[in-house]
């Protein structure tokens, strides 16, 4: 396992806990172990392995695109992409079984035939996603990691969207937003120096007309008035170079 994946995220679930970075402890509801199995139709909690290749067998139509989040949270963004977008497979990656309940709660309450999520570490997703098996990826306000000494544990540090592309099929894409400034304009960079082709970019989403399904956070910042920025990024080609697009 290369150091930066170590330095990540990690769900033992065994022990029930969440490590994050140096050894941080997450409080758990123990009421949700249970809880949480209500909704099997919408969750894989275990077993990822299995599904390596098979992520859109999972569905009631597997001809459908097949659409992943990274971080799904408590599901307000993958329930209403679901609902928007009937013509896509969704599925949401979390590591805390805490906030993933929520989310396959959502799921279960509008019965979205469209949907899953599935707790799991990321870091790891080459582990149960197949080269060339997903149509587009979603990052959405993933945790910035400011200090410099920590950029490779930003989920747009360049090792990762190497991995991204080897999941991806060939034009797949990544949607990403942050309320980050700072993460926002390294992203861009990490992006163009990675060959990725960049379009409809945006440093402030929501004065714009561009369709939009907001995340819990989305509605907490952009509450405050803080400015939402978003790309959209196409994997890149063998030998291509890097073409910028236009920004909104």
């Amino acid at each position: 396992m290369s150091t930066d994946i170590e330095q990540m995220m990690y769900y033992n679930s065994k022990d029930k806990i969440v490590i994050k970075g140096d050894s941080m402890r997450l409080r758990r509801k123990p009421w949700i172990d249970e809880a949480i199995l209500e909704y099997n139709t919408y969750t894989v909690l275990e077993n990822h392995e299995v599904f390596k290749g098979k992520w859109r067998e999972s569905f009631e139509d597997p001809s459908k695109p097949l659409y992943m989040e990274l971080g799904t949270g408590k599901g307000k963004f993958i329930s209403g992409m679901c609902e928007v977008h009937p013509e896509a497979n969704f599925v949401g990656f979390e590591v805390q079984i805490g906030v993933l309940y929520y989310a396959a709660q959502k799921l279960y309450e509008q019965k979205a035939n469209n949907g899953k999520v599935s707790l799991f570490d990321i870091a790891g997703i080459e582990e149960v996603v197949a080269p060339g098996e997903v149509d587009r990826f979603y990052i959405n306000f993933c945790d910035p990691w400011p200090k410099a000494k920590h950029a490779k544990r930003r989920l747009t540090y360049h090792t990762f969207l190497d991995r991204y592309a080897r999941l991806l099929k060939d034009d797949g894409e990544i949607h990403f937003k942050t309320d980050n400034e700072g993460l926002f304009m390294f992203s861009l960079e990490e992006f163009k120096n990675s060959g990725w082709t960049l379009k409809n970019v945006s440093y402030d989403l929501h004065r714009t007309d561009m369709p939009n399904v907001r995340t819990e956070y989305e509605e907490k910042f952009s509450a405050k008035g803080q400015p939402i920025f978003r790309l959209e990024a196409i994997k890149p080609a063998k030998g291509s170079d890097t073409t910028d697009a236009g920004e909104k």
